[in-house]
């Protein structure tokens, strides 16, 4: 069965034979796949009115375990955003009253970022909706196949981060 990338890359091959698009095939199907999912994570998500990365901010704070608090620094260096874009969405987020901002009890001169109780509420209910939109997107594979996938694309993640 031929989906859209297959057609990308037949013209590739029609209109410059000499090159080589065989890369295309996995990494247009990745894309294709992250925008349907980011639209469907979208769709999921938009009863609980997060704004860019606030999903995120809260996740990372709810994984991390009681008492749910990370450092301004820990955040941002997790979820791959700069300091500026962190202090926004924390900004945010302690508008919202879905986090506090509390003194670092061992410095002082820092703070920490800890989830509120309506937070933690609010993450938990996304997440439990998130991951069943995942799960769905994934029932068209077996179990094998979803391990075998998760495999490849975790040796394929680990090349990339290791990259220059």
């Amino acid at each position: 069965m031929a989906d859209h990338v297959d057609f990308v890359t037949e013209q590739w091959a029609k209109a410059m034979p000499e090159l080589d698009a065989s890369s295309m095939a996995v990494f247009g199907r990745m894309l294709r796949i992250m925008k349907h999912l980011a639209i469907a994570r979208a769709e999921a998500l938009a009863p609980f009115d997060f704004h860019d990365g606030e999903f995120d901010v809260l996740a990372t704070l709810r994984r991390a375990g009681a008492p749910y608090c990370l450092s301004p620094t820990q955040l941002y260096k997790s979820l791959l955003v700069t300091s500026g874009a962190m202090t926004n969405r924390l900004n945010r987020l302690a508008e919202a009253g879905s986090i506090e901002r509390v003194a670092d009890p061992d410095d002082k001169r820092s703070t920490l970022v800890t989830l509120t109780e309506a937070g933690r509420e609010k993450i938990e209910q996304a997440l439990m909706v998130h991951t069943e939109t995942q799960n769905a997107l994934l029932a068209t594979l077996d179990g094998t196949q979803q391990q075998q996938l998760k495999l490849l694309l975790s040796q394929l993640l680990q090349a990339t981060e290791h990259q220059p």
